[in-house]
């Protein structure tokens, strides 16, 4: 048994993270397994399950999509009357070796910033930055919970973050991620993203982008790659995504299936933290730690950052809840990354995530309070593989 930590330290202060692994390490391959009874899977179509392939084929066919087309390129016709946007249209089918390590440098950030706050009344004054710090590699044994998710947009081959949580119905065998809402979806401008993956401990030992052009896969996705086989973001988002009204609902939770392999993700990696969806107050909150992959400049997208402090508010529309924000200078493509913190029982629990930044810099982030929506959220994607 390993032990895994997340320490980040400033105001002076350590606060020690501390999780338990107990997979094996990165580089072993995982044993194979079979997906739980019952469970319907879009990543099990690049696995050759027939029965499977069919119910994915037939899902597509209602919405006029031809999976074999799709897989050969019919994915990137992003016509907006034919791109599926309602809660029960998220498709993903696993296109086998899309995500290879060229393909996930050049993918770019989502870049999700406000410039304007409504409803001052619920804002505190502006923080001042905390300088992102680099997490320490091996990523798979600090950062464990951390990764980089990749997806497809009419702009694209983009990247956020996202980190693993616990599934209350698969205790020690989650395969859930969570992520911020326009990781996933357009918001009112379209629909759900495509070729959806999640890449735990990316670039684990924290190479530049030169020396990750001759790295071996394993140094890239040390415990492969996992496709989001379905996701679920607030109806909020989805209505009014990418508004001043949407932002404290952008949250996202991806069900994902190993590309290949058959250990849950939890398995695999080790660890998966709990949710915390109390929602305090950002005045009883207590120090919160940031974990990402910021992308924009001056950040390359590929050092996992972080940053620690201590939340103020923002409101960034009238009649809307507030937001936490930290100082910190990570940028876009830390998008979705978990905000962590110590419950009063000493556990580290994922307690918001990265939502927004100030445009025109990056001294701080927002993400939302995780209360019962959030909570909703959750729920829906884990009862779905109840099995």
């Amino acid at each position: 048994m390993r032990s895994v930590r997340l320490i980040p330290a400033v105001l002076g202060m350590v606060t020690a993270l501390a999780l338990t692994a107990t997979a094996c390490g990165p580089t072993e391959t995982p044993a194979d397994g079979t997906p739980a009874a019952g469970a319907s899977s879009s990543a099990d179509a690049g696995k050759g399950g027939a029965d499977l392939t069919k119910d994915l084929a037939d899902k597509l066919k209602k919405h006029g999509v031809d999976l074999d087309k799709w897989k050969n390129g019919e994915w990137k016709n992003w016509d907006k009357d034919t791109w599926l946007r309602e809660a029960e249209d998220f498709v993903n089918p696993v296109i086998d070796g899309l995500w290879d390590p060229a393909r996930m440098q050049s993918a770019k950030s989502p870049d999700q910033t406000i410039t304007a706050q409504a409803g001052t009344g619920g804002t505190d004054p502006t923080p001042r930055p905390v300088r992102a710090q680099r997490e320490k590699t091996p990523y798979h044994r600090n950062a464990a919970p951390v990764g980089k998710i990749f997806f497809d947009s009419p702009e694209g081959s983009m990247v956020c973050s996202g980190t693993i949580v616990k599934d209350p119905r698969h205790p020690g065998k989650s395969n859930l991620v969570w992520t911020a809402g326009h990781c996933v979806h357009a918001g009112q401008k379209g629909g759900w993203y495509r070729n959806i993956a999640f890449v735990p401990a990316f670039n684990d030992l924290g190479k530049s982008p030169a020396a990750l052009e001759n790295a071996q896969p394993q140094e890239v996705y040390p415990y492969g790659q996992f496709w989001a086989d379905w996701a679920v973001t607030s109806g909020e988002w989805i209505n009014a995504g990418g508004t001043n009204q949407a932002w404290p609902y952008d949250y996202a939770v991806l069900h994902v299936q190993p590309e290949r392999g058959g250990k849950s993700l939890e398995e695999t990696v080790g660890v998966a933290l709990p949710v915390d969806f109390s929602a305090p107050s950002a005045a009883q909150a207590g120090t919160m730690g940031a974990w990402g992959y910021p992308a924009a400049p001056p950040y390359n997208g590929m050092i996992m950052h972080k940053c620690l402090d201590r939340p103020t508010r923002l409101t960034t529309a009238p009649a809307t809840p507030t937001m936490y924000r930290i100082g910190c200078t990570m940028t876009g493509g830390s998008s979705g990354g978990g905000w962590f913190r110590v419950l009063p029982n000493g556990k580290t629990a994922l307690v918001s995530n990265t939502s927004i930044g100030p445009a025109g810099s990056n001294g701080w982030l927002a993400g939302p309070q995780l209360g019962r929506g959030a909570q909703a959220v959750h729920e829906m994607v884990s009862k779905k593989f109840a099995g």
